[in-house]
């Protein structure tokens, strides 16, 4: 049985100006890097709240939300009327189970520092996606750890462009790209996010 890390913050989660700003961040560089199509279908892994991919509902037709915990799922739930393309919702662990639907892209923000295995998860990624397919995976830059101040399952303090860059030099994608895409301010501190962008 998994913990839902996010059960007693999902309430709150949309709260504050500098989440919403640093989203808008994230979405605005997808939108200038990806060609996303009308007809497009999409997973958002580690969707939550859903703050990323309602930004993204716009542009596409579909999108399969994909989330391990209940508590953010049901508040994407709460919004899924206003989300302006398609919205399918599956819970389910990506790095234990497997989806058997292809995307034309895999959308992703602040997720991956909670995978342990990076290799494995583009790895099944890559499988996922339609030939010409992308990626386009926001997170944190290293950072020192002090970004998390309560545990939520979390394996990475960040990640090193160089050493993401070595990754996924081992996988099949092509075109990588590592732009600089946010600065994500907390009170104790400013936080660099990146974001991935390849294609199959």
């Amino acid at each position: 049985m998994n913990n839902d890390y996010f059960k007693n913050k999902a309430k709150t989660y949309d709260d504050g100006t500098n989440k919403h700003d640093n989203v808008d961040n994230i979405a605005s560089l997808i939108k200038q890097t990806i060609q996303l199509k009308p007809d497009m279908k999409l997973m958002d892994f580690g969707s939550g709240t859903g703050l990323l991919l309602e930004r993204i509902a716009p542009q596409v037709k579909k999108i399969t939300a994909v989330d391990i915990s209940p508590s953010m799922n049901q508040q994407l739930e709460n919004k899924k009327q206003r989300i302006e393309c398609e919205l399918e919702m599956i819970e389910v662990d990506l790095t234990t189970s497997s989806i058997n639907t292809k995307f034309d892209g895999i959308i992703s923000s602040m997720t991956m520092h909670h995978v342990e295995d990076i290799k494995a998860m583009f790895d099944k990624f890559y499988a996922m996606l339609n030939d010409g397919g992308f990626i386009a995976i926001a997170d944190l830059d290293t950072e020192d750890g002090s970004f998390h101040d309560e545990d939520t399952g979390v394996f990475h303090q960040g990640f090193c462009r160089d050493q993401l860059n070595n990754i996924i030099s081992l996988t099949q994608f092509r075109d990588v790209k590592i732009q600089t895409a946010s600065t994500l301010r907390k009170e104790h501190g400013d936080y660099s996010l990146f974001l991935l962008t390849a294609y199959k």
